[in-house]
């Protein structure tokens, strides 16, 4: 299992668009994904959990990646939610 703690850097954060994007690039992957934000979580796969994580630009999450490709998905994810442009 990996953890990361990341500020979240996209425009606007993870609002509708943003959270799609995220979902479908979780799909991609076999690990578990799992999303943390003041103590609240939500599974990669369930976008109206991770939209009621209200996840803005400049907050700190919890990216936890639990499987057999965890390294490429923690990666991947990584860099879409530190993605400035």
């Amino acid at each position: 299992m990996l953890m990361k703690k990341l500020i979240v850097k996209l425009p606007r954060g993870l609002q509708a668009r943003h959270t799609a994007l995220f979902v479908r690039k979780v799909t991609a992957f076999e690990s578990k994904i799992i999303l943390s934000k003041d103590g609240k979580t939500a599974g990669g796969k369930d976008i109206m959990r991770i939209m009621d994580l209200v996840v803005k630009e400049g907050d700190e999450i919890i990216l936890l990646v639990d499987g057999c490709d965890e390294q490429v998905a923690m990666e991947a994810l990584e860099v879409y939610l530190l993605n400035v442009s």
